[in-house]
């Protein structure tokens, strides 16, 4: 499994922390990671977007106990949408817009019982209640302003590296080790961030 971290700077210029292959991804290979950036000169991280891995919080604010933690939102969205038929998840979606579009937290919060109170909460009670149980994730987004977040919306500038360094993999096919496949990456990654 290859796991990256990517910062993003004040000035919204992106940086590869690190490029990793592991076995298995868990809260002790994060707490191993987040130790050796510590190590290699990174002072502190202002907010660290996760995909909802369980103990990646903890792993994060063992090192860099000031961080604020903030789940991805489009991963959140997708883990309530198992409670929605498939056909009518392109609706539901665009109902909870006004929950993480909105002003501040309490407007959001709003959106959320509006939503709840409406004919897709009616019909799909489990993704109000998800929603309400996941709030302490979604919470920290709403301190920021919105050019923050829209950086910390969501991990899609990650997924979109992977799926670019997937595509890089997928072609060349086999590796001799896992230092051949680390190089050829090195040297996508670098293409990429430029």
């Amino acid at each position: 499994m290859l796991c990256i971290a990517l910062g993003i700077l004040p000035d919204e210029t992106k940086e590869i922390l690190g490029l990793w292959i592991e076995q298995t991804e868990g809260a002790k290979f994060w707490l191993r990671v987040m130790n050796e950036l510590r190590n290699r000169g990174v002072a502190d991280i202002l907010i660290a977007v996760v995909d909802g891995l369980k103990g990646f919080p903890e792993a994060i604010h063992a090192v860099f106990p000031k961080t604020v933690v903030q789940t991805c939102t489009i991963h959140l969205i997708r883990n309530f949408m198992r409670f929605a038929s498939w056909k009518d998840r392109k609706a539901i979606a665009g109902a909870l817009r006004g929950v993480y579009l909105a002003e501040s937290a309490e407007a959001g919060l709003a959106a959320l019982e509006a939503f709840e109170a409406g004919p897709w909460g009616q019909k799909y009670p489990a993704i109000a209640q998800s929603w309400r149980r996941h709030w302490d994730q979604v919470l920290p987004f709403f301190a920021f302003s919105p050019p923050i977040r829209r950086i910390i919306y969501t991990t899609h500038a990650i997924e979109a590296l992977n799926s670019k360094l997937r595509r890089a993999v997928r072609t060349r096919g086999h590796f001799p080790g896992d230092d051949a496949a680390m190089k050829l990456l090195y040297f996508d990654l670098n293409r990429a961030v430029e």
